[in-house]
């Protein structure tokens, strides 16, 4: 009778624990489902070749494409949604003269983080350097010289614009879930 009730204990227990094994496992599936990774031999290559994060462009990626490369939004294609004119202006700056396709995986991930990189050391911030990703160069040099929007003319406290407000917001979200899923 003893036997049979610490049996059933056991039991009970052993259910539970493997239930929760189960949930953890399938959270740990959604989110990877959720923050997927693609081309990672591409991200680390010029993510190390230009001093960045990988993690970070993991994130520019996920918020940009969802690791889509045909993905296109406006004039921007591409896994890290590169304008015809950013890739020009990469290409003259890595000294490419013969023909590239910026839409090729590859091609679109070195140039954005040519291009990452260059905004980072533009305007010393990362947070900055992603509203210009998304916002534009020119509209964020207006708002670092509005005491509005920049009260030291490097960081912004307030966006003005909410897509790109919420740009920064989640990409730096993904960040965080990049690096706590896969460091």
């Amino acid at each position: 009778m003893v036997l049979s009730k610490i049996f059933k204990a056991f039991l009970v227990l052993l259910a539970i624990f493997v239930a929760v094994l189960g949930i953890l496992g399938g959270y740990q599936t959604s989110q990877k489902f959720k923050y997927p990774v693609a081309y990672a031999d591409y991200i680390v290559k010029y993510s190390k070749a230009n001093d960045l994060d990988p993690f970070l462009v993991m994130a520019v990626i996920k918020v940009e494409s969802n690791f889509v490369p045909e993905a296109h939004s406006g004039v921007a294609g591409g896994l890290m949604q590169l304008t015809e004119e950013t890739a020009e202006w990469n290409a003259k700056e890595l000294g490419i003269t013969t023909e590239y396709d910026y839409m090729d995986p590859e091609t679109n991930i070195r140039f954005g983080c040519h291009y990452l990189r260059h905004l980072i050391d533009v305007y010393g911030n990362i947070d900055t350097a992603l509203a210009a990703y998304n916002g534009g160069m020119g509209n964020v040099y207006s708002w670092l010289n509005d005491s509005r929007y920049s009260d030291d003319g490097v960081t912004l406290k307030y966006i003005p614009f909410s897509e790109t407000r919420n740009y920064v917001v989640k990409v730096n979200s993904s960040w965080e879930h990049y690096k706590e899923m896969y460091q």
